[in-house]
Parts: structure tokens; sequence; C-alpha cells
């Protein structure tokens, strides 16, 4: 999909935005609402919603799974904060993911404003203007669901901008902001195509709102709400789990059966580390060494923590974890990397582990460059679904369905090999409960939400302290509302309790 690349909005934040004016003629080139939207999906990519090192710092490098990786000295500040949990209210990539979401969100408002203003206007919408507003609608619970995630209560701007003043208003509470989540994915449902044709790959589908939103009803625990829009999306037919464990993640593997929401990247000759048609997704996470091994920046690292989880012969722990030998460590000691046979040399890497499920193609480096802007980012897969219907199942007394969508999964990832991950039948629903926790954990492993469960499930100072992230108190489950909004907005804006 060609996605229009235009200029972020870096960190400033709404109020420093230029007012939008109503919709007239000519405010969208091209004839059609494609324009804005197609925007959402290119910035979504970007610094500091997905790619970016705010991103990982938020969603990622907090929890005992990930550290921040790189060197010492190279951004110990976010060490300080996102893994030690050392909260600056003044912290530059805080301030970039809230601002970065709400222009999304503002970007998000104006697509449907304009929409529904071209319509009372008289113009008949066609089924792409329709399909429009439902990708709007699904991305501003998308990026709502971000920022309460991480913030818990912030204002709700759920409008286009006509006045810059107009998005200087209080927080709403997390049930009002939940309540517009579920009422913009539901619209997001009832608009959204099943499919595309091929030449829209990427776009976001009925599924794609779906999933989300049994996700959103994870976070609340609402596990009715949850089995039922998860199991929608299984039993719809439209995703499997046939695509083998270990090719999810490689290029060939893009856009599978098992994806259902899956940001496009690409390279070209002409353009092979631009991030208007790619992402610096795989370059952040890439390793951080010499000669080839000098694939990017080196941060957000799976720690030894998480290596130690998988159980024996879990194959996939070896596509989870880059492998790299120690100083002094016999050669012999560790496998090569699979598939493409390469092993590192001690001196040239500076972690332990990588982020395998950003590996990229050899061939495609020598091609294009060595930082993988190519590298598609999986955002929703199906197995996920199963691992949402298998909790909520056995949350409601389901106990032996729990166990069954349990096993989909198991299977899958056992890849006929009947010696390892042996199927789960225990009927006690508190055994259950851990392996479901414990599924989530290695089969959805770097892959953004590890602390939100530590959260929701009510242990995450437990397991962080036993994982030795010590300085986690139960208030730094939510991040501090960046301290430049709180000043800018006179009083109206109020700061996170204990920040």
């Amino acid at each position: 999909m060609g996605l229009l690349a235009l200029t972020q909005i870096g960190c400033s934040d709404l109020l420093d935005q230029e007012p939008q004016g109503k919709w007239v003629d000519g405010d969208n080139p091209g004839g059609s609402f494609q324009t804005d939207v197609f925007s959402l999906y290119a910035r979504m990519k970007g610094w500091g919603v997905t790619g970016g090192i705010p991103a990982f710092a938020v969603h990622s490098i907090r929890s005992e799974d990930v550290e921040k990786g790189s060197t010492l000295s190279d951004g110990s500040d976010v060490a300080s904060m996102y893994d030690n949990f050392n909260y600056n209210a003044s912290d530059g990539n805080l301030a970039s993911y809230y601002s970065s979401n709400y222009a999304l969100i503002h970007t998000a408002n104006t697509v449907l404003a304009n929409i529904k203003e071209a319509e009372e206007g008289g113009i008949q919408l066609t089924e792409i203007d329709l399909a429009c507003r439902g990708e709007a609608y699904f991305f501003r619970a998308f990026l709502y669901f971000n920022l309460i995630r991480a913030y818990g209560q912030v204002p709700l701007i759920n409008f286009k901008i006509k006045d810059a003043a107009e998005t200087n208003i209080p927080k709403s509470t997390e049930a009002e902001i939940y309540a517009q989540i579920d009422a913009d994915l539901t619209e997001a449902e009832s608009l959204l195509p099943e499919q595309w044709e091929s030449k829209y790959l990427g776009r976001v589908t009925w599924g794609a709102a779906r999933a989300l939103h049994a996700k959103t009803y994870m976070q609340r625990n609402d596990w009715s709400n949850m089995l039922q829009a998860s199991s929608d999306v299984i039993q719809s037919g439209l995703y499997d789990l046939n695509t083998p464990f270990d090719r999810i993640f490689r290029e060939s593997g893009e856009n599978s059966s098992e994806s259902i929401f899956e940001l496009q990247c690409t390279a070209t000759a002409a353009l092979p580390g631009s991030t208007d048609i790619g992402s610096q997704y795989a370059q952040v996470q890439g390793v951080r060494g010499a000669g080839m091994w000098d694939l990017g920046w080196g941060w957000n690292c799976p720690t030894p923590n998480l290596a130690s989880t998988f159980e024996a012969g879990d194959p996939r722990k070896d596509e989870t974890l880059l492998y790299f030998l120690k100083p002094g460590e016999d050669p012999n000691s560790i496998q090569a990397n699979k598939p493409y046979g390469e092993k590192p040399v001690a001196q040239e890497v500076m972690n332990r582990y990588y982020n395998k499920k950003v590996y990229t193609d050899p061939a495609k480096r020598t091609q294009f460059n060595r930082f993988g802007y190519w590298m598609n980012i999986r955002m929703i897969r199906v197995s996920e679904m199963y691992l949402i219907a298998a909790e909520a199942s056995n949350e409601l007394g389901q106990t032996g369905d729990a166990m069954e969508y349990l096993e989909m999964v198991r299977a899958r990832a056992r890849g006929g090999n009947a010696d390892i991950l042996p199927k789960i039948t225990t009927m006690d629903q508190a055994e259950m409960r851990d392996a479901i926790r414990h599924e989530r954990r290695v089969e959805l492993a770097m892959e953004w939400d590890r602390f939100y469960d530590l959260v929701r499930w009510g242990i995450a100072r437990e397991v962080l302290h036993a994982a030795g992230k010590t300085n986690y108190q139960d208030k730094h489950a939510l991040l501090p509302l960046p301290q430049a909004e709180v000043d800018k907005s006179n009083g109206v804006l109020v700061q996170n309790p204990n920040y």
C-alpha cells in the first residue's frame, strides 16, 4: 500500500497547532478523504507512536522481559526512568509519546468532522468514504487506548479543532474515555470491510476493529465482552494459525493468515533508508555492533529473565531471542541464528540478546541497507485472540473451553513435535490461569503488552520486584502527564497523583 508521507508534528502539542477551518472543496486533494486517512497509517509508524524510543520506553522497557539495551551511557536517562521507575514528568520521551498520539487523534477527528460536514452538505458518500470513516474511528480508539493505558485520565478531545484554545480542557474519567473507545470501535466494526482488494493491503478491517475491541475489554478484565469479541474474530474464518511460528516475523511471513493488523513498511533502491515509506522500528532494535553486526541502535533488548521462562524445547525461544556470545565464551557454545546461519563474534556486539522478531534477511540488507526500514510491524495477531478467549473462558468458569483455546496456540508452536509443549489438561482454574499467563508471555514476547498485563492482573509489584526492578511501586502503573502540558494549561490540566 502506498501511504502518503506527511510531515509529523514532532514534540509540539495540540495547543501549538494552527486552528483548522471548516471543510470546503479543495481541502481534501484527490477527491476523497483517503489522503488524511493514509497520513494516519504513515504516521502510525513514526517515532512517537510505534517506531521509536518513546514507544518502546512506554510500552516495553518497563516490563521484566525487556531492558533498555545499547550501552550504559546511551540513554541512561531512559534506563533510569523506564527500567528503574524514577519517573520524571519533564522527560522528553514522555512528552513525545503524549503529543504524537494526540497529533494523530487530531487528524482522525478532522477526517470524521470533514466526512460529516460533507454528508450534511448533500454530498453522497461512497463506500470508500464510509470505510475512511471507519478507519478514522479505529485509529482514534487505538490512540486513546494507548493514552489511557499509559497515563490513565487524559483530556477527551473528540472534535475537530477550530481554535487552539478548545483543546485546553480538563481530564476525562477513565470510564468516559473507555465509553468513547467502545463507541468508536462499534462504529468501526459496522463500517469496515472484512477484506480489502489487494491494492489496499494493510488497511484496517472489521477484524482489526473487533480484535482491538477484545484487547480493550481485556485491559478492563471484562471477561464476557472479551470472550465475545475474541471468539467473533476466531469464528469469522478470516484468520488462522497455519503460519509456522518461525515464519511469522520473517519478511516471507508478512501479511500472513496470522495477521490481523500489520503496519506496512517497504524500501526501494531509490529510497533504501526512507522513513516516508518505511520505519525505524527495526533499526532502533537492531543489533548494535561492528562489521556485519552493525544493524542498528541496540535498544529494547530481551532479558535473561525472559530467556529463562520458555519451556524446554519451545521453538519460540529461538524465534524471539537473537543470540550472541558473551566475551570469553567458547564460540562453539552457541548455535548459529536461524534461518540465515549467522553467528556473531563476541567483541562485535553489546548485548547478550536482541529482539529476533525484527531480525532482517541478509539479502535485503545487501539490496537496500543494513537497518531494516522495510520490516512490517505486527500489531495484532490471531494467536492473541485465542489467548484472550482462553483467559476469559477460564475466568468465567469455562475451564474446558479455555484448555482447547490454549491448546490451539501450543499446538502451532509445537509444530508437530510431540516431545515438547505438552497439552495443558488441568481443570483447576488457578492452575489454568497460570498456564494462560505463561503462554501470553512466551507467545507474545517483545510485542508491547507485558507490562500492561502485569498491571491488569494486579501482580506488577510482585513480579517486577522479583525480577530486580525493586523501585516499582503501585503508583508507577500510570505515568505522570508531561509537565509542559500541565504548565501550559494554566491549571486546567491536573497532574496525576503522586507526581
